[in-house]
């Protein structure tokens, strides 16, 4: 019982020492998310961001300083940026030589470089230590936690075999049938003990394509038991739609949407800006100077 009780106090935090501050390059999802999840565990964390005006979605316990100023009050920094953005890095050599970078990035695709991100990150500044971590860990893993939204589907009934419209009975069943079980995959990856043990490319993949997938399949599965009755007078009592017919509003607004947004001319766009590009960087200027001025 006394061993149990050691073991129970030696994982439990030890909030009487003070914790080393832990300095976090960017503002983004991820690094929000590893921020609060740091000050949770104790640790004191001050961001480094282009802009030092405090959000309200940064963690109330933390410090927003300039890149320079927040590198200078910690000996581990976590790069939370995209890797075109690490060019900044160079002017900071003297002020992160000897301290602890921590490259939590993915690239979009395999082989998309030549080096690894890490890699370059130690090309870039030569004098520090480039580790890697937390890079198989999403932003949404960090915010939920140990809570997770279980998936739940309704039973659909389907009508009897009709062979005059035989063809319509075995794609509604088919669609029905490949949804449901792509629905039950999403659900299934969804549990903690599941998307713990994935890396983020397949995480990704699951709940972004096969999501996806799932909602045409199932859009698809509606329709097709609609048929001919989206037509009939007869099918709209009172002048109303059934509850198959609404429940089509949302999930063919979101598929139009996302059909639209997979053209190239909006789609590379807004990859930029999801990476951190800005149209009028109004605070690039300011933070060069206080990096040049702190330099001197």
């Amino acid at each position: 019982m006394n061993k149990n009780s050691s073991n129970i106090m030696a994982l439990a935090p030890n909030t009487s020492n003070k914790r080393e501050t832990i300095c976090i390059f960017g503002t983004g999802d991820f690094g929000r998310a590893l921020g609060h999840k740091m000050i949770q565990s104790g640790y004191p964390v001050v961001f480094g961001s282009r802009s030092t005006q405090k959000s309200s979605l940064i963690p109330k316990d933390a410090e927003v300083l300039s890149h320079a100023e927040a590198a200078q009050k910690a000996a581990i920094i976590i790069i939370a940026i995209q890797r075109q953005h690490y060019n900044f890095l160079t002017s900071l050599a003297e002020i992160l030589h000897g301290k602890v970078l921590v490259d939590v990035s993915n690239n979009l695709k395999i082989n998309q470089y030549p080096e690894s991100n890490a890699e370059y990150l130690a090309q870039l500044v030569p004098g520090a230590k480039v580790v890697k971590a937390f890079n198989t860990v999403s932003a949404w893993a960090l915010q939920s936690g140990t809570l997770d939204a279980s998936r739940q589907a309704l039973n659909n009934k389907t009508e009897p075999l009709n062979n005059t419209y035989a063809w319509l009975s075995d794609s509604y069943l088919a669609l029905g049938i490949l949804g449901f079980f792509l629905f039950v995959l999403l659900g299934i990856t969804s549990l903690p003990s599941v998307s713990n043990n994935v890396n983020w490319r397949e995480f990704r993949f699951v709940q972004s394509k096969l999501g996806y997938l799932t909602l045409i399949l199932c859009t698809a599965h509606t329709l097709v038991y609609g048929g001919n009755r989206f037509l009939s007078p007869s099918s709209y009592r009172w002048y109303l739609p059934n509850a198959y017919m609404v429940s089509l509003i949302v999930p063919c607004i979101v598929l139009v949407v996302k059909f639209v947004l997979i053209f190239p001319c909006l789609d590379k766009p807004l990859t930029r800006i999801r990476q951190g590009w800005e149209r009028n960087p109004q605070y690039s200027e300011q933070s060069n100077y206080i990096i040049n001025k702190s330099a001197v």
